[in-house]
């Protein structure tokens, strides 16, 4: 993922490795993917902020705090640096965005929950493009279609 990600984002918000974020406690997680991504699964905790709907103030209703710790991700980390780098000008100074996103998180075998708060198998892989960095889990590109457990899966 190194390649694609270094051509994509300006790493203007400094990227926090999945293997460094699971050790670290009492950190806020906002997911900036479409909500019917985040529907499909998410971190634990994690809360959803979007990122065509992002809106500064409900950030700043939710965490009034600017020196919290604060992890953004997306899919790969390209939206959520985007969004990362709306927080830094707000004022927030300890922004962080997951390097590899939700995908490298369930490709090295983390966990991720559905809406209900179970663990699940399924990712939104955004689009079949993308979809290629997503190695582990069940691909999902569809919400309605996997609410309705005819998810459409591509098994690498």
């Amino acid at each position: 993922m190194d390649r694609s990600l270094k051509q994509l984002n300006s790493e203007s918000v400094p990227y926090i490795k999945v293997d460094s974020l699971s050790k670290i406690a009492d950190i806020i997680l906002l997911d900036t993917r479409e909500k019917a991504e985040y529907d499909v699964s998410h971190l634990k905790n994690a809360i959803w902020v979007g990122y065509n709907e992002f809106e500064i103030d409900s950030v700043l209703n939710k965490i009034p705090n600017a020196k919290s710790k604060i992890v953004v991700y997306c899919s790969i980390g390209v939206r959520s640096e985007d969004v990362g780098e709306k927080l830094q000008k707000a004022g927030y100074s300890n922004i962080s965005n997951l390097y590899g996103g939700i995908f490298e998180w369930k490709n090295e075998g983390k966990l991720v929950y559905d809406t209900l708060g179970n663990e699940t198998e399924q990712v939104h892989a955004y689009n079949k493009n993308w979809g290629k960095l997503l190695t582990a889990g069940e691909k999902v590109y569809n919400k309605k279609k996997a609410k309705n457990k005819r998810k459409v899966i591509i098994n690498n």
